[in-house]
């Protein structure tokens, strides 16, 4: 049924929770997996390109590929051999996962809601609601 999934991924228990949703199902269908992880860098525009700023991106690298390594550790606790893919990016997180899942043409996007509430759903909505309203593939928003 699926032959690509993308599975965005931030490091949070939810991300935790949508990688066992879609290890689960690449195994069930033979799909491959295009693991995601984005980082959003918006916060530096108009700062002083410095030693901080580089800094503080440098981080954010780091934290991501570690998110990333999650995966394969997951995928190999279930000594699974299903493809892996990882690729980072940067930007807004919404448009960078539509923007994969179109260039990649995933069959579905398997994603871990940002389990905001209150005021700062209302005023920014969440990531997993952005992809759902403009996905042109199935999407799967596990909790």
């Amino acid at each position: 049924m699926y032959k690509k999934i993308l599975l965005p991924t931030d490091g949070s228990k939810y991300s935790e929770n949508a990688e066992q949703h879609a290890l689960f199902l690449a195994e069930k269908s033979g799909a491959e997996i295009i693991a995601l992880s984005v980082i959003e860098n918006g916060f530096s525009i108009g700062l002083p390109s410095d030693d901080t700023i580089y800094e503080i991106n440098q981080m954010l690298k780091e934290e991501t590929k570690q998110n990333l390594k999650r995966v394969e550790e997951i995928r190999d606790e279930v000594d699974s051999d299903i493809k892996v893919t990882s690729l980072v990016k940067e930007g807004s997180p919404a448009a960078v996962i539509l923007d994969v899942a179109e260039d990649e043409d995933v069959d579905l996007i398997v994603i871990g809601s940002s389990g905001k509430t209150g005021f700062d759903r209302f005023l920014m909505g969440s990531v997993a609601s952005k992809v759902v309203k403009s996905a042109k593939c199935s999407v799967l928003v596990v909790n």
